[in-house]
């Protein structure tokens, strides 16, 4: 069965937050393992996501740092910090309208952030379509 977008991202949030995990520890992964420990079938769409914050996840935290008033990408929460960086990449990257880039991010950190958090994320993403 297909999933949703939304569903997609939702596991894209969860290997993100994953493989950040790993990188705390320093434990050893494999991307694609985690990926697929997440999700049984191939996606595109995912491994563009993955693949795409993780190779990028030191341009992304810049740009997220530039937008967070007296914080930082890694003062938040490791699920609040998978959601903006998949945003942010999303935003650079993809051609998904930044409406629905920036609905998706906040109705995840709805489900899996605090509202500090979730008003974060809005902030950020919304001062980067706005450039």
């Amino acid at each position: 069965m297909a999933l949703s977008r939304s569903e997609l991202r939702k596991k894209c949030m969860i290997i993100l937050y994953q493989i950040d995990i790993y990188e705390t520890l320093k434990t050893p992964y494999k991307i694609e393992e985690v990926i697929k420990e997440n999700i049984e079938m191939d996606n595109e769409f995912v491994k563009e996501i993955i693949y795409g914050v993780w190779k990028q996840k030191k341009e992304i935290d810049k740009i997220a740092n530039q937008y967070v008033k007296d914080w930082t990408i890694d003062r938040i929460d490791k699920t609040g910090a998978a959601i903006l960086r998949m945003g942010i990449y999303e935003l650079k990257n993809t051609n998904t309208p930044p409406v629905v880039v920036i609905n998706e991010a906040i109705e995840l950190a709805k489900e899996y952030s605090d509202e500090s958090v979730r008003k974060i994320i809005n902030a950020v993403l919304d001062k980067i379509i706005k450039e």
